[in-house]
């Protein structure tokens, strides 16, 4: 496929048979015994036991991808055998803010990353001005979900797929929380209607949620596809959309932000950018790393139809790097690299570190310097 068709043919699909992957980030995870768990004191990503029984868990602040890392969150727990993230399926900040909702999308990423997720729900919150803050999940809540999750001996997919049919409940545990919690603060939320709206859309069956948030998911992805977002420095064919499909049919709508053609093969390339350090942040380039996840574990992937190969890019710039190596670098290229850039040794360890992470899931990481 020569430069000039590509330009022309920018959608790209692929399939996932199955997920394989070796984590060299750990990080050790604080201990809670369920009996005492809180969902809203615990940190970000945390193991909990059970008697016998181990889960990790984490947690997202909004059911839309945001700049608080939920990747980053699911990268510390991915580890672990049977791994629960708990995500409010509505989050009202008040008329003045936002309003989120949970996206299919969402949902078929975790079920795709065997992720049991728990829909929950907040139950108390602070005013701050005319809006509302430190928003505080239903506990007991999520702990009864935990409880029937420990339980639970089917895949995330089913367990995600099941608890869909039973969400629309939950949306009114949702509506009737928020005119308690509107009550309490007197701050004015968004009109109700748009919750009963959220029911309605996902109503008895799966299949109409689905359609509903792929449109939601699709058009998100045709919006990003148009903009460059600031953090962002593309070198090569920037912007491009790719639409992975699982073997049950699911679909997942994704845009790269870079991509490079060879004669045989496409470079799918996750950009992490930093204009004040030498390298872009721990939880910028672990949420960068699930996105390896994903693009190093694709078969059969085509544009317009045309079969090629595929290969998975982390490329990491930074105004203040001097140079370029990746993880295929020569050993002597890398040490030359280090030297020119004086990097302290905790730098180094961890850039040797996401090359071997690279290497042993066959992606490439790519460290460069930009004007």
């Amino acid at each position: 496929m020569s430069f000039k068709d590509a330009k022309k043919a920018m959608d790209i699909t692929g399939t996932i048979k199955g997920i394989k992957y070796k984590r060299t980030l750990k990080r050790n995870l604080d201990k809670f015994d369920l009996e005492c768990f809180d969902i809203n004191s615990s940190p970000t990503s945390s193991l909990v036991f059970d008697r016998e029984n181990l889960f990790a868990v984490s947690k997202r602040v909004s059911p839309k991808r945001t700049r608080s890392y939920p990747y980053k969150r699911i990268y510390d727990t991915i580890h672990i055998s049977k791994k629960i993230t708990v995500i409010p399926a509505v989050k009202d900040e008040g008329k003045s803010g936002d309003r989120d909702f949970l996206q299919w999308d969402t949902v078929s990423m975790m079920s795709l990353l065997d992720i049991y997720v728990v829909f929950a729900y907040y139950s108390d919150a602070k005013k701050l001005k005319n809006k509302i803050v430190e928003q505080s999940f239903d506990n007991d809540f999520v702990i009864s979900k935990i409880r029937e999750i420990e339980g639970y001996y089917s895949s995330g997919l089913h367990w995600n797929l099941k608890e869909l049919f039973g969400l629309r409940f939950i949306v009114d545990k949702i509506k009737h929380s928020y005119l308690r919690i509107e009550k309490k603060t007197k701050v004015k939320l968004h009109d109700f209607k748009g919750i009963d709206n959220f029911r309605d859309k996902i109503g008895e069956n799966v299949e109409e949620f689905m359609k509903f948030s792929r449109e939601k998911a699709r058009n998100a992805q045709i919006r990003e596809y148009k903009t460059i977002q600031p953090k962002e420095s593309l070198g090569t064919l920037s912007k491009a959309k790719i639409t992975i499909s699982n073997y049950l049919g699911g679909k997942y709508f994704f845009t790269v932000d870079e991509i490079f053609l060879g004669a045989d093969v496409v470079k799918l390339i996750e950009s992490k950018h930093s204009r004040n350090s030498v390298l872009p942040g721990e939880s910028d380039i672990k949420d960068g790393l699930i996105k390896m996840v994903l693009y190093s574990n694709l078969d059969s992937v085509e544009i317009n139809g045309i079969s090629v190969k595929s290969e998975a890019v982390l490329k990491l710039t930074s105004k203040i790097f001097l140079g370029t190596i990746s993880s295929k670098s020569a050993k002597e290229d890398i040490d030359s690299c280090f030297k020119a850039n004086h990097l302290s040794e905790k730098n180094k360890e961890f850039i040797k570190k996401i090359f071997k992470e690279a290497e042993e899931n066959k992606f490439i990481v790519q460290i460069q310097g930009i004007k």
